[in-house]
C-alpha cells in the first residue's frame, strides 16, 4: 500500500517535499512518481510545483497525468503546494493558460507598483517569510499558531470565485489568499517543506487527515 504519492511532472522541488514528509511520517510508504497508476493507488496525494504555469500544465499533460491528478483531487486526501495549488483553478494570467478547473476562480499577478506602509516599493516575486492568518479551524491548522510564519516564493496568487474555499490569508501589502480547502482537498501558496516547525506540523496534520 502506498500511503503518500508525490506527483512528479518534472516541475517541482520534489526532494525537499519528500524529505519533509519522511521526517513527519517515518513509518509511511512515501513515493515520488510520474505514473498515473501509482497516483490512483495511493492513499493520499501531494501535488507540488514551481516554475511557470504554462510549462507546468504542458509537462503534466505530456506525462499523461492530468486525469489521475484531477481524480485524486476529488477522491482522496490531496495537498496542493505553490503552483500545485494554482494549477487546480480554472485560469491563470501567467501565460493566459487554462488550469485543471477543479476549483472555481483564477490566478492573478501581484501589481508591479505595490508599496509597504512606509512607502517602500515591494518586490515581485514575493519572496521570504510571511505571517499566515487562519480564517477557519481546519484540522490542518491544528497545533499551528495564528499568524505563524511560512516561506513564500511567488509572483501570482489565487482568487477563488467563492469565499467558502478560503482558509487563510497573508498580507503583501493587501491580504491575498494563501490557503484554500474543499472537502478532501487542501492547497497552500507557501512552501510547508521549507517552513521549519510550522510547515512540518502542517504536513504531519495532512498525513494524519481523514476527511
Amino acid at each position: 500500500m502506498i500511503d503518500v504519492a508525490i506527483v512528479d511532472y518534472g516541475m517541482g522541488n520534489l526532494r525537499s517535499v519528500e524529505q519533509a514528509l519522511r521526517h513527519v511520517a517515518p513509518e509511511a510508504n512515501i513515493v515520488v512518481t510520474d505514473e498515473a497508476a501509482v497516483i490512483e493507488q495511493a492513499g493520499r496525494v501531494v501535488f507540488p510545483g514551481q516554475g511557470a504555469m504554462p510549462d507546468c500544465m504542458r509537462e503534466l499533460d505530456a506525462r499523461g497525468l492530468r486525469s489521475a491528478v484531477v481524480h485524486a483531487s476529488r477522491s482522496k486526501p490531496f495537498l496542493g503546494i505553490c503552483i500545485g495549488l494554482q494549477m487546480l483553478f480554472e485560469h491563470s494570467a501567467e501565460g493566459d493558460v487554462a488550469g485543471l478547473g477543479v476549483l472555481q476562480g483564477e490566478v492573478v499577478r501581484f501589481a508591479s507598483n505595490m508599496q509597504d506602509a512606509q512607502g517602500h516599493k515591494l518586490k515581485v516575486p514575493h519572496m521570504g517569510w510571511n505571517q499566515v492568518h487562519h480564517l477557519t479551524d481546519h484540522v490542518l491548522w491544528d497545533g499551528i499558531d495564528q499568524d505563524a510564519r511560512f516561506y513564500y516564493v511567488h509572483s501570482y496568487y489565487v482568487k477563488p470565485q467563492v469565499d467558502t474555499l478560503i482558509q487563510a490569508t497573508s498580507d503583501y501589502p493587501q491580504p491575498f489568499v494563501c490557503a484554500v480547502a474543499q472537502e478532501n482537498l487542501f492547497g497552500v501558496q507557501f512552501h510547508p517543506e521549507k517552513s521549519q516547525a510550522a510547515g512540518l506540523k502542517l504536513l504531519q496534520n495532512f498525513v494524519q487527515w481523514n476527511p
